[in-house]
């Protein structure tokens, strides 16, 4: 298990690039499987999650090529349906969330689909009802194996059939799924109450390049006219809006002075905004963002003076994948905030760790934690902790990287599944990290 030494109290300086969006990623790279024709993707994030699943799509038989750092060509023109029965393949499925991403176009492709029961960070359960009631009412068969806790999914006559639903939650996962196997489905779907983020427009976008019939974009409600077949495409992964969160939080933390590269600024959302409700000062340079080293900066309240509350919700609302984030950045701001964390039920429990770091939280529940700033006149310290998931891992990592003397933290394979060479790119710019294994 490998784990970092972070030395902290040293301010950052310079320029960064967020990487490719992980959780585009990972649907973008299932799509290929809808098509026989080479697939071209760019800006690609070398991290666990990915590179597992761009294992797993080899294992199964598509042909890939890097082509370069972030670009990498695929094909899945001799699919060998066997390896889904493979006891590798249960392996190597059950040690990743993503691996649920294939599913669709398996099935929506070659009538049938199989998955273990996937892994992924312990923040709570992540059901996924959503996409195997989707796949239903697109006329597939369901069957879960809990012996082997083993899902498949098979279409009738080889194919689905196009149908309306009501998404139970809007999923950004359970619609791109159901949204692939849609894609080649005969007949008309509709999606209502569809997830709308900008890595599902960009799933959109790609499929409809590819040959899809999709309308709706960037709605909650999505209209899909099924096709006989997809062709080849070539598709740019927008930058990583959590990495660019993340960067901003950890440049007020240190008092540093840092420039986030090529940020789509555009496809944000409210992401920056709820960071200047902390009184976190920025300026766009065309879609780089500056962030100057600040010395304090403080919470907005509401209007009538009361407490700020930050809150997570489906998009457009502001991404859960920011919430540890956002917490840990009030830690040392002037004044208090009250983070609700509604989608997860178990992603606040880190701040036990911040708390032995001489933070001031009061976990109330599991989905509620009342921070109050320290203004930066009590620095963190130094503690050892270990990540329990990717996001709650950065947020430790923030932490000690703005905190008197070294932190110890364990188990960073969390966070190298979700940051590129992280230690690297922050060392880069002035931070210590040592990667010890």
């Amino acid at each position: 298990m490998s784990t970092f030494k972070v030395i902290g109290g040293k301010k950052l300086k310079g320029e960064i690039i967020p990487q490719g969006a992980k959780n585009e990623a990972l649907q973008i790279i299932s799509a290929v499987l809808l098509t026989s024709e080479e697939v071209v993707i760019h800006n690609i994030p070398a991290i666990r999650d990915v590179l597992k699943l761009i294992e797993l799509l080899t294992d199964l038989g598509v042909k890939t090529n890097k082509i370069s750092e972030g670009t990498y060509s695929f094909k899945a023109d001799n699919i060998n349906l066997d390896y889904l029965n493979s006891a590798e393949f249960k392996t190597m499925g059950a040690g990743l969330r993503g691996s649920i991403m294939i599913i669709g176009p398996l099935l929506a492709r070659f009538g049938k689909g199989y998955i273990p029961s996937p892994g992924g960070d312990k923040i709570g359960r992540r059901r996924l009802d959503t996409h195997f009631i989707g796949f239903m009412k697109l006329g597939a068969k369901f069957e879960y194996l809990p012996d082997e806790q083993f899902y498949k999914v098979t279409a009738e006559n080889g194919r689905l059939k196009g149908a309306y639903m009501l998404l139970d939650e809007a999923s950004v996962t359970g619609t791109a799924n159901i949204l692939m196997a849609a894609s080649l489905a005969s007949g008309n779907t509709t999606i209502y109450n569809a997830a709308c983020e900008p890595y599902l427009q960009q799933l959109c976008k790609m499929l409809n390049r590819m040959g899809a019939k999709i309308t709706g974009i960037g709605s909650n409600l999505l209209h899909i006219e099924g096709v006989e077949s997809l062709g080849g495409t070539d598709h740019t992964m927008l930058p990583d809006m959590i990495e660019i969160g993340s960067f901003i939080g950890l440049a007020a933390m240190t008092e540093s002075e840092i420039t986030i590269k090529n940020c789509m600024v555009s496809e944000l959302g409210v992401i920056p905004d709820i960071f200047k409700r902390l009184g976190i000062q920025m300026e766009y340079r065309g879609d780089d963002i500056y962030v100057p080293s600040q010395q304090h900066y403080e919470i907005e309240s509401f209007i009538d003076g009361s407490i700020l509350t930050i809150a997570d919700s489906p998009w457009p609302g502001f991404t859960p994948d920011l919430i540890s984030i956002v917490l840990v950045t009030a830690t040392q701001a002037r004044g208090n905030v009250l983070i609700h964390q509604k989608m997860f039920e178990s992603r606040l429990f880190f701040v036990d760790n911040l708390i032995d770091m001489g933070a001031k939280i009061i976990l109330c529940d599991p989905h509620r934690a009342n921070v109050m700033g320290l203004d930066k006149k009590t620095p963190l310290k130094g503690i050892t902790m270990s990540s329990p998931d990717i996001r709650a891992g950065v947020a430790m990592l923030i932490a000690a990287l703005s905190a008197n003397g070294t932190s110890i933290i364990k188990n960073i394979e969390q966070i190298d599944r979700g940051y590129q060479y992280i230690d690297q790119r922050l060392n880069n710019i002035g931070a210590e990290i040592v990667r010890l294994d």
